[in-house]
Parts: structure tokens; sequence; C-alpha cells
């Protein structure tokens, strides 16, 4: 990649933290970069296609950051530490601020939307990917749609690090009431294989009633 480009995508967030997303524009991309306001469209086309390869770009490098934490990971308690820590760290680089922006942007741009969905999938695989380590052979592997609930774990990540920004304390609180989710199913793999048997029968019975 050329260092022209490089300096686009990187002056593209930095424009969006700079002045919002209703300020970035080429010319105030370009400031960010220290380029000519025409290379946004020599190298991108427009604006909203740089601002999507950014954001694309810039995720893939925060999730590879994280890797080897996740892959570290042998507990749903633990997951919920490491998902603390990116919490705190995101917010202290101001990529929290970013991707509220960009979520926002998103809602009425078809053509930010999809890449910002893209952008959140990499987090949601690299979830699901510790999900599935950690709960295969748990009951709720066998019931629980996996790929659903990394999605889940996802969006709540994304809501508690919105939320802190206004509600320090309820986003603390939402933070608790997720590691209570996690004692439970420590609480569950650790029964007798008797009491599991009992329990997989009830949740099949629960899930087929549904």
């Amino acid at each position: 990649m050329s260092d022209t480009k490089q300096r686009l995508l990187d002056g593209a967030l930095a424009a969006v933290a700079e002045h919002g997303i209703k300020g970035v524009s080429a010319r105030t991309i370009a400031a960010a970069a220290g380029v000519n306001q025409a290379l946004v469209f020599y190298h991108f086309g427009s604006v909203d296609d740089l601002l999507a390869a950014s954001c694309r770009m810039h995720t893939a490098a925060r999730v590879a950051v994280y890797a080897a934490e996740f892959a570290d990971v042998t507990s749903l308690r633990q997951l919920l530490d490491v998902g603390r820590k990116l919490q705190v760290r995101e917010r202290e680089l101001g990529n929290v601020s970013i991707l509220a922006q960009l979520l926002a942007a998103a809602q009425g741009d078809p053509k930010l939307a999809e890449p910002v969905s893209a952008s959140l999938q990499l987090w949601v695989d690299e979830i699901e990917s510790v999900l599935r380590r950690l709960l295969t052979g748990s009951p709720f592997a066998e019931v629980a749609d996996l790929a659903g609930l990394a999605k889940a774990v996802s969006a709540a990540f994304v809501g508690i690090e919105l939320y802190a920004g206004v509600d320090a304390t309820g986003s603390e609180h939402a933070m608790a009431a997720l590691e209570q989710l996690a004692v439970l199913v420590e609480v569950v793999d650790d029964l007798g294989p008797i009491s599991r048997r009992a329990l997989n029968s009830k949740i099949n019975k629960a899930v087929r009633a549904r």
C-alpha cells in the first residue's frame, strides 16, 4: 500500500475523531492526512468509500491486537475480563467515540452500513471462536446458537462501551450481570453426570416447546 493511501486511511478516522461524522469531508480528511484533497477521490472514489475502507482496516488491526489475549482465554469470566480491558483501552484511544459516530452515520447510509457491519463481524468471529472452544461439552452448547450468542455478546460489549460514556455506573452493572451469567455456566458445567442429564432433558423440552 502506498504511503499516501495509508495516510488517507489514518486521516479518515482522525477526521471523525476531531470533527465528528457530520464534519468529515474530503477537505478535513486531507488536512488530517497532510495531502491534497483531490487524492481522496483519486485513491478511493468518494469520502464514503474511504471511510468504509478505513473502518475495515482499523477494525482488523484492533482485533489483531487482542487476538493473543482471546486465544489465552480459558473461561467465560476470563473472556469478560478481556472485554473489560478492551473497553477501557479503546475508550482511552478514542475508538469508542469513533465507533459511535460510524454507527450513527451508518443508520441512514447504506454505503456505510455494510462495511461497518462487516467490521463488527470481525469481532463477532473472534468471540464466536472463543465461545465454541469454551463451551464444547457444555449443556449450553447443545441447545445454544453459538453464532447468535457471539453476536449478542459483541452487541452487548459495543452497547456497554457506548453506555459507559453517559452512565459509568450503569455500564458497570451491565458487566456485573454478564459475569453472573458466566458464573451460572460454570456452576452447570460442574454438575455431576446425572444432574447434567436431567438439566439437558429440561433444556431440550423447553427448546422444543418454543
